[in-house]
C-alpha cells in the first residue's frame, strides 16, 4: 500500500515548484494505477492549508479549487482515506518516545504510525522520516 505525504501532492499541483513535473507524473500514474493508494486526513489538511496560503504563493488556490482537487483524488478507484485503527496510539506513542520526537516532527510520527499500523510504505521527499527505523520510506522523485 502506498501512503502519500503532502509534499508530493503540493509539488504536483504547484507549477512553480522545481519538482512539479516529476511529482505530477508520479501522482497521475500512481493514482490511476492498480496498487492501493491511501491518503491520511492529515495529508489532505496539509495540502489544503498550504496550497491556499497567499503568503506562500503568488496565486494560491481558492479553497473551492483545492477541495475540488482533493475530490478528484478520491474519485480514483485505487485511492482512499487512511484512518488510524486500534493499534495507532501504541505505535504512535512508541515512535514519539523512541525517536525523541517533539514540535513539528510530531506530524511525521503520526504519518509513520499510520503507515506502520497499516503495513504501508510512505512515499515522501522528506528525509526526516529516516529517523523511524522500521518505517518503509520511498522518495519517488529521487534520481536512480
Amino acid at each position: 500500500m502506498i501512503v502519500v505525504d503532502a509534499n508530493l501532492l503540493i509539488y504536483a499541483y504547484t507549477a512553480s515548484s522545481p519538482e512539479h513535473a516529476s511529482a505530477r507524473r508520479w501522482v497521475e500514474a500512481v493514482f490511476s494505477g492498480k496498487d492501493p493508494v491511501r491518503i491520511p486526513w492529515s495529508t489532505v489538511h496539509a495540502f489544503l492549508r498550504i496550497t491556499t496560503q497567499s503568503s506562500l504563493f503568488e496565486k494560491p488556490y481558492t479553497i473551492a479549487d483545492a477541495a475540488s482537487i482533493v475530490e478528484s483524488w478520491m474519485e480514483q478507484p485505487a485511492v482512499a482515506v487512511l484512518e488510524q485503527g486500534d493499534r495507532y496510539w501504541s505505535i504512535f506513542r512508541r515512535l514519539l518516545r523512541d525517536s525523541q520526537i517533539r514540535g513539528n516532527l510530531v506530524m511525521d510520527a503520526h504519518l509513520a504510525a499510520l503507515s506502520l499500523e497499516n503495513g504501508g510504505t510512505l512515499f515522501t521527499t522528506d528525509k526526516d522520516f529516516s529517523r523511524f527505523d522500521e518505517l518503509r520510506v520511498t522518495n519517488p522523485l529521487k534520481s536512480k
